[in-house]
């Protein structure tokens, strides 16, 4: 089958060159329980390149009752490679290995093995394993994908030093049309339609950034230079937009044009101005000091804040796109090749200031493609930077972010989840003390609830938030999972999981900036940045 129909629903998404990210991402999955395989089957079916799986477990019982991957003739076979052959089944376009030993035997004999890696994904590892391997993998520059079914509590936590988002696809975008300050060529263009001696057919569909732009024009002269500011204004304003629709003897004719400019005359006084997470991204450090390892991004943020303060006077390159409205086709084309011919001229400045950058630091000045610099200029408005604390610093005593926890945990929305964070890690402890989880023995849920409670204060205290309550019901329902990994959790966990990687593998939409909890019981999610 054709690749644009196999991945069609996905390209609708994320793009073709979204998908040729996916297709060249090599994702490594350790341990092929119900959560990892879950969120790799939805990889395999988006089209990755490969996939590689390192278990050392033999198929149980309890694997057939919570793996559908599983089935009984794999009993007491490699898990590794039972789930291998299984997926490899959804697309025979993806290839996949496997490595019949355990995680962290792995870790420990061979840590280079992840060095060829997109993607990790490591599922169901404690806390110490999980953060030797986020070391590893920051090392080797490999993105990393912790997860964690436990009982009804889902765990999801991405670990690199940063990720950079050309694409972010925010739900609502604003609409840079420049028409209370248009450039030459669009005035021009906005003086060239006269309303007065328009034919009616033509005046019923000058797009409405004309008039809004010629109704901006003639305020400003009347008023100083000065655009609507107050109530009374801005209302006066619409009606001047009013009273330029024809009429029969008084009476105003429906012209869509009009009602579209009267409901979009904001634009004129409120244009959009330069977001705060882009103003964070330009004013960081890594835009101030480009030398010849600076990723492309960062040579271009710079490029970015050079034109912003050059040619852009204060404001962005033009995206180059306009809204739909209600126009006939010849005008609307127009007005767009205006737009589109600035936008051009604004990438090609950004491009000159990358290449004078590229020069200093040593590199190729043609190394970014003048598609790449069109590509970042027309998404510049919607850059995201996301940076992720280390699981050591996380973790560790001296450097964990004990107030942000309390706070977390004395929040009414917050609190379940964030005593289920403390629990999870608790969880560890008791493990690292009693060689197996809390709940394992009917007999001794009591007084492992106790013990587990014990641990939790002691993590609470360590992390500077002593005194902080973690409810006994949720203690209770820890210690009575067992530390189970139920399927129907780790589907959920695995779902996102698979939105979440492919978020780090094509770069596009913002992924999660920290900890995600996820309480079936309540059915409730939380990150928090611990």
């Amino acid at each position: 089958m054709d690749k644009s129909k196999r991945y069609d629903r996905g390209i609708r998404v994320w793009g073709a060159h979204g998908q040729e990210a996916l297709e060249a991402a090599r994702v490594c999955l350790l341990n092929a329980g119900p959560t990892g395989t879950e969120a790799l089957k939805n990889l395999v079916l988006g089209g990755i390149h490969s996939f590689t799986i390192v278990d050392g477990a033999k198929v149980t019982p309890a694997d057939l009752g919570n793996n559908f991957l599983l089935t009984a003739d794999a009993l007491a076979g490699s898990r590794a490679q039972c789930a291998t052959e299984c997926l490899k089944e959804l697309n025979e376009s993806v290839a996949g290995s496997y490595v019949e030993e355990a995680p962290r035997s792995l870790m420990n004999s061979n840590p280079d093995f992840f060095r060829q890696f997109t993607l990790v994904i490591a599922t169901q590892l404690s806390e110490t394993d999980a953060t030797n391997l986020d070391v590893i993998c920051r090392q080797h520059g490999v993105r990393l994908l912790l997860l964690r079914s436990y009982g009804l509590v889902g765990y999801l936590r991405p670990s690199m030093p940063e990720h950079r988002v050309i694409e972010s696809k925010p739900d609502s975008k604003v609409d840079d049309l420049r028409l209370a300050n248009p450039w030459p060529e669009l005035a021009a263009y906005v003086e060239s339609l006269d309303l007065a001696t328009a034919e009616d057919h033509v005046h019923s569909h000058i797009p409405y950034a004309v008039l809004l732009a010629q109704a901006a024009k003639q305020w400003q002269q009347e008023h100083g230079g000065a655009l609507p500011s107050s109530t009374p204004e801005r209302a006066a304003f619409k009606e001047l937009l009013k009273s330029w629709q024809r009429n029969i003897d008084g009476i105003p004719l429906e012209e869509e044009n009009f009602t579209e400019a009267v409901s979009n005359a904001h634009k004129v006084w409120a244009p959009p101005s330069v977001p705060s997470e882009l103003r964070a991204i330009l004013a960081d450090p890594a835009a101030d000091t480009i030398t010849a390892k600076s990723p492309d991004y960062w040579v271009l943020v710079a490029a970015l804040k050079r034109f912003i303060e050059q040619e852009g006077q204060g404001q962005l390159p033009l995206e180059g796109s306009i809204p739909d409205m209600h126009a006939s086709t010849q005008q609307y084309l127009e007005l767009q090749r205006v737009y589109r011919a600035r936008a051009d001229a604004d990438a090609a400045a950004v491009e000159a200031h990358a290449r004078s950058l590229l020069e200093a630091a040593g590199r190729d000045p043609n190394s970014i493609s003048t598609s790449d610099v069109k590509h970042f200029c027309k998404h510049a408005r919607y850059l995201r930077l996301v940076r992720w604390r280390s699981l050591a610093e996380e973790t560790e005593a001296s450097s964990c972010r004990g107030e942000a926890l309390r706070s977390a945990l004395a929040a009414e929305d917050t609190a379940d989840n964030a005593a289920l964070y403390v629990l999870l890690r608790a969880a560890d402890r008791f493990y690292e003390t009693y060689q197996r989880y809390p709940g394992a023995y009917d007999s001794e849920v009591a007084e492992d609830a106790a013990l587990l409670k014990s641990q939790a204060n002691a993590l609470l205290a360590e992390c500077g938030a002593a005194g902080a309550v973690v409810s006994d019901d949720l203690v209770g329902e820890v210690c009575r999972c067992a530390a189970g990994e139920l399927h129907v959790v780790a589907a959920v966990v695995g779902a996102i999981a698979a939105q979440e990687a492919i978020k780090l593998i094509t770069c596009q939409y913002t992924p999660v900036g920290g900890t995600l909890i996820y309480n079936a019981m309540a059915s409730t999610t939380s990150v928090f940045a611990f």
